[in-house]
């Protein structure tokens, strides 16, 4: 379904109502910057050159049924 230009006015009608003409600069700058920042971001891991990482060693971390802690009630 295509958006036509009513609408589009309509949506934007509903967000003007709902945040007020006050607010919805305030809105579009923090969005700006949220933005920008992200951008910012990405290049930046963009930038940083890919290590080969070795697989992590996983030492065997398996619980016998006796070694099984239970916590004490504190009174």
């Amino acid at each position: 379904m295509a958006w036509g230009p009513w609408q589009i006015l309509l949506v934007l009608a509903i967000i003007l109502l709902l945040f007020g003409g006050k607010k919805l600069p305030e809105l579009a700058h923090s969005l700006g910057k949220s933005l920008g920042e992200f951008k910012k971001g990405k290049e930046e891991g963009d930038k940083v050159p890919a290590k080969k990482s070795e697989p992590a060693q996983v030492a065997d971390q398996s619980v016998g049924a006796a070694e099984v802690v239970t916590p004490e009630v504190v009174k």
